[in-house]
């Protein structure tokens, strides 16, 4: 079975007073741990990157891998500077991650071609496995599938983070199979896992990370009753946790059960009274 397959959870980055809170990161990664959960992503959107110095990246990221152990922890990567995006990825090369999240470059809103030029780039210079990312209402470009089924060539381009929209190009890249297919939008992870796809990488399995992987193992088994009963559960919880720019709601619920504050990086909204 493939490395990218199950439930992962996109880890927050908690702040205390503006600060990273590593204490509070460490308590999470342990959560999720306890959970069962396949996996870590360590500064995808969830983590709020774009607000974060380079140094407080390394810092997160290394807190995370320091605390996860054998846990696989992936590694986002995102930006528009070429040169520094290399660099990134060769300082990746260097670090126990378990592969490599990479975005389209945003605002640049590249063509086709473009893309195809992009991830290939990246994926020839990372030692690491690559899963793609494909967040149209993040970066302002769709992998269309021709892209996707020509960059699933690459050897190092193993999954994507499916967050398109699209159920056709969703199940045309199970069909095909080279890629493992981890469903982006919460909300789709109970169809994606029901078509054939390999799990999810869900902010929403913040809370209730247990229930997430009870949904995965009962559909994986083939007990689909079961599994729709826990989703129709979570459809609520889903739905709540989506109701505002990610990750403010989540945020607020981890603070609400006591493991964080509830602290964002502008420009996002505090949700939860102080």
């Amino acid at each position: 079975m493939s490395i990218f397959s199950g439930i992962w959870v996109p880890v927050v980055t908690p702040f205390a007073d503006g600060a990273v809170d590593h204490a509070a990161l460490r308590r999470l990664v342990h959560v999720y741990a306890e959970a069962g959960v396949a996996g870590l992503v360590a500064l995808g959107t969830t983590g709020e990157p774009a607000a974060l110095e380079a140094a407080e990246q390394d810092a997160v990221l290394a807190t995370i891998l320091a605390e996860a152990g054998a846990l696989p922890v992936l590694a986002g990567v995102a930006g528009n500077q070429a040169a520094s995006l290399r660099s990134r990825i060769a300082q990746l090369n260097e670090l126990p991650v378990a592969g490599v999240l990479i975005s389209a470059p945003y605002y640049i809103r590249p063509s086709q071609a473009g893309l195809i030029e992009h991830f290939t780039s990246l994926a020839d210079l990372s030692s690491k496995p690559v899963v793609l990312y494909d967040i149209p209402y993040r970066t302002g470009v769709r992998l269309e599938l021709a892209t996707l089924l020509t960059l699933a060539a690459h050897p190092r381009i193993q999954a994507v983070k499916d967050c398109a929209g699209s159920l056709d190009t969703t199940l045309a890249l199970i069909l095909d199979g080279r890629l493992q297919v981890l469903a982006g939008d919460d909300i789709n992870l109970f169809n994606t896992l029901c078509m054939g796809g390999s799990g999810a990488i869900a902010a929403s399995a913040h809370v209730q990370p247990e229930r997430f992987v009870a949904l995965y193992r009962a559909l994986k088994a083939g007990r689909l009753d079961e599994g729709r009963a826990i989703f129709h559960s979570l459809a609520p919880l889903i739905r709540a946790l989506c109701s505002e720019p990610n990750p403010g709601p989540v945020k607020a619920a981890l603070a609400g059960l006591g493991l964080i504050r509830d602290e964002l990086r502008a420009h996002l909204r505090q949700l939860l009274a102080a």
